[in-house]
């Protein structure tokens, strides 16, 4: 499922061909609720941070973590994480920008308001505009590289497939102004409504110009990859392969799985709980070996304790890129 330029390689079980990867712009963390996303992301940005100029860390959930992993409060503008020079966090809620472009014109009125039941009328488009506002404002900034951590599975391959939305949305809202706003700013005059309809069309199709650029660059191994994190279980190997099978359709690279929470009893262990579920999680890690043979497949551990602070998420992070080695 890999794409093709990787099959050369060998595939070695930790993160450093992204971290090698200088050409990377985008990088997307994601699966199932509770498989260990954020302290998967947050490792990658640490590690990130020792070789590129400087990262970006996004969480998109709503639910955010990126502040209880630090220990810090993050907003929605880029925050030093302490501890560091390099590496920024900030915690958005994508479907909450649609409304505050809106607020960011209180003129238009009930333009505003057309507008609105407009973009809402068609499925999806609310948050494609959110993600939009997201990534005009990313756009801006001068990062060397960007890590979404994201939703749960589900909220994140809309969030993808969010361009091709918008794309279709906005073509249509263009057509719509094309042909209705002389009538609009006609009516809105009778009414005495003060209109910025040229405003508000001219302010979607820059919008629509952000999408068609970065959707352009999502569907480019050299600048975006996604890193799917699962735990070796059945309903988690179902949603990582009905991931990669959706990435894959967007054109999305994936070559990297992280399985996190692996269970390894020692030999002369007696603990019965640990040991059947030591093989159960042996007999999805073959299956996730077979199905993903041209994948990088990292193994992390279950751990004795929370991973929480910038210390302790960076000692983590050394886990990424070298292999772990069960205890004996």
């Amino acid at each position: 499922m890999a794409v093709a330029h990787y099959d050369d390689l060998e595939f070695e079980p930790n993160l450093r061909n992204v971290l090698e990867q200088d050409s990377l712009k985008w990088i997307f963390v994601g699966g199932k609720g509770g498989v260990g996303k954020t302290t998967s992301s947050c490792s990658l940005a640490v590690q990130l941070s020792k070789v590129r100029e400087s990262v970006l860390l996004i969480s998109t959930d709503p639910a955010h973590n990126l502040s209880d992993a630090f220990g810090q409060k993050f907003g929605k503008d880029p925050t030093k994480i302490n501890g560091f020079d390099n590496l920024f966090a900030m915690e958005i809620d994508p479907t909450a920008s649609i409304q505050e472009m809106m607020d960011q014109n209180p003129d238009g009125g009930a333009m505003n308001g057309m507008m609105q039941d407009l973009a809402f009328a068609i499925p999806g488009v609310d948050e494609a505009m959110g993600f939009a506002e997201v990534m005009k404002l990313v756009k801006s900034m001068d990062y060397s590289v960007i890590v979404f951590d994201t939703a749960p599975t589900g909220h994140t391959l809309r969030f993808l497939s969010f361009p091709a939305v918008l794309e279709k949305a906005l073509a249509k809202i263009s057509q719509f102004s094309g042909r209705f706003a002389p009538l609009l700013s006609q009516m809105s005059g009778m009414m005495g409504i003060n209109s910025n309809s040229e405003d508000m069309f001219a302010k979607l199709e820059g919008m629509r110009e952000v999408i068609q650029e970065v959707n352009k660059q999502f569907q480019d191994p050299d600048k975006t990859t996604f890193i799917c994190v699962c735990i070796s279980e059945f309903l988690s190997l179902y949603e990582t392969e009905r991931m990669i099978q959706e990435l894959t359709s967007y054109h999305i690279d994936t070559h990297n799985i992280i399985v996190n929470q692996l269970l390894f009893p020692k030999k002369d262990s007696t603990c019965e709980h640990c040991n059947v579920r030591y093989k159960m999680q042996q007999k999805y890690l073959e299956q996730i070996h077979e199905l993903y043979s041209d994948f990088h497949v990292v193994k992390l551990p279950l751990l004795t304790k929370e991973v929480r602070g910038a210390k302790e998420i960076e000692e983590f992070s050394q886990k990424l890129v070298e292999p772990f080695i069960p205890p004996q």
